[in-house]
This record gives C-alpha cells, structure tokens and sequence, in this order.
C-alpha cells in the first residue's frame, strides 16, 4: 500500500472516531422527550418540583394513586426493590426516585407518608409527590411521559401507565420499562450506569 492511498484511510478513520466521541450518552436511548415541570408537595409536606429533584440527578419515575387496587402495590414493592439495587451499585446518591400521584384530592403528604412506610424505603432518595390540580397531572403525564392519567368514570379508581421511566439529568424522558412484573432491573442498574 503506498501513502497516497494511507492518507484518505487515515483521514476516513479519524472523521469516523470523531464522530463517534461526539454521539451524547444519551442518543443511544430509545426515547427523547423534553420533561415539562411540575411544583408539588412530598410525603413530608415539603414543596419541591420534578426539575429540582432531578437536578444532577437521574431519575427513575412512575405514576401511582394509594387507592390503587391493582397495579400500584406491585410497582410501588418493585420500586422498593430498585431502591435497594440502586444502593448496592453504589448508584444511591446518582439517583432519585419519583412516585408521581395521580390522584392529588386524596393522595395529600399525611396519606403518601403512610402509604410509603408500608415498604422499605429510605425517603433521602424517594419523593411521592402531590399537591397540584388533576388537571395538571394528567397533562404532565400526557405530554412529558406519554402516559395516560385519567379517572374512570363512577369510580375512585384511575387509568395510568405502569411502566417506570427513566429521565437524564437533563431532564429528557429516555427510556420506560414494566414496573408491575418481571422489572429489568439489571438492564436499569446498567443504563443508570451509562448516564453517570
């Protein structure tokens, strides 16, 4: 091989790297959603917003309501459990994890306070959060997670998504996985790796 036909190899493999470095963390996530904002109240009756608990923090949300008498129990036991990975990857202060009421009438702090010490969970890096008007929760969760959050019609109950969400410290939504059986959590410790 001679050296004029080195140079365009070269100059070829070096664009490629180039290109390569400059792919973000984050493009190689399925989902690129901007999260709006949302001002709420935790279990401890403290103001807060989904933006401030993910500053430089991933987040890993889900949508619930504590008379849920379907799918919020498993999801919120799974998410006990995601907890407990997170801490031993060493991944605890990395991450914050979000359980977003939908239904704010009933779910105030003193409810969601009791609701959250039916598990084994440490609230330094767990916020359920309420305090804002339905109307506002159904349009956060329909424009920043795809997922719906509405009543059912003569009931106290709710339709929501019962996946668990993955946002960037960014706040761009990256990723959702099942949150009510089987949880992947091996493949959310990893892809919570990859973004810290």
């Amino acid at each position: 091989m001679n050296v004029t036909s080195i140079i365009p190899a070269i100059a070829i493999s070096l664009f490629l790297l180039a290109g390569c470095q400059g792919e973000k963390v984050e493009d190689s996530f399925p989902m690129k959603v901007e999260v709006g904002e949302l001002t709420a109240v935790d279990q401890n009756g403290t103001t807060t917003s989904f933006a401030e608990l993910n500053k430089g923090k991933s987040v890993v949300a889900d949508f619930i309501f504590t008379n849920c008498d379907t799918v919020c129990l498993p999801m919120t036991a799974n998410m006990a459990k995601l907890q407990q990975k997170i801490k031993e990857a060493g991944l605890g202060d990395d991450v914050q994890l979000v359980s977003i009421s939908i239904d704010p009438e009933h779910d105030t702090p003193p409810v969601l306070k009791e609701y959250s010490e039916r598990y084994e969970m440490d609230d330094d890096n767990w916020s359920f959060l309420t305090g804002y008007p339905r109307d506002d929760i159904e349009s956060f969760a329909n424009l920043s997670f795809k997922t719906p959050a509405a009543p059912v019609e003569g009931s106290n109950q709710f339709v929501h998504g019962t996946s668990f969400y993955l946002v960037s410290e960014n706040g761009v939504l990256l990723k959702k996985y099942e949150g009510v059986s089987s949880p992947p959590y091996e493949e959310m410790i990893e892809d919570i790796k990859k973004l810290n």
